[in-house]
């Protein structure tokens, strides 16, 4: 899918702020109420926008505590038996396949460091998981989830020379 210049800078409004007006972000791109709508369902029917929602922060729910869980898993565990077991945890907000050593990395929240341990018990008696390697996050340096910004995608070749 190929978005242009106007696209990507109505995207930037809405990750932004998602509760704005077509107008207000018309006049922060130079469009009109009418015309920012039609890129919205457009966007919407391409797939580039998937939805709006709220972002609540963690702290207001409880979740004071956050971890990374490395797992290493037995054998040949396919990636959709690994996103099965751990959708089953409303503590696990994050999991993606990886490179290295570890088969899967989990991105847990927690009310504290012993809810934490408790989680990593009920995944790691999963029977497909060998053993797991967990951090617990210290601070937060970087959140980019508060503050996202819109990649600009270039169709440069690199020159050779």
């Amino acid at each position: 899918m190929e978005l242009d210049r106007l696209d990507r800078d109505i995207i930037a409004a809405l990750v932004d702020d998602a509760r704005q007006t077509y107008a207000e972000i018309g006049h922060r791109v130079g469009l009109s109420a009418s015309a920012v709508k039609r890129r919205v369902d457009r966007l919407r029917e391409l797939g580039a926008i998937t939805g709006f929602s709220a972002r609540v922060a963690p702290q207001a729910l409880g979740w004071t505590t956050e971890a990374y869980v490395e797992l290493f898993c037995q054998g040949k565990t396919k990636p959709s038996d690994i996103a099965l077991a751990v959708a089953r945890f409303p503590e696990v907000v994050g999991a993606a396949t990886i490179t290295g050593e570890a088969d899967a990395l989990l991105h847990i929240r927690a009310t504290d460091v012993r809810h934490v341990e408790r989680v990593i018990e009920r995944i790691a008696a999963e029977t497909f998981v060998v053993r797991t390697k967990s951090a617990i996050v210290l601070s937060r340096l970087v959140d980019a989830t508060h503050n996202p910004s819109v990649p600009e995608v270039r169709n440069e070749s690199p020159s050779i020379g």
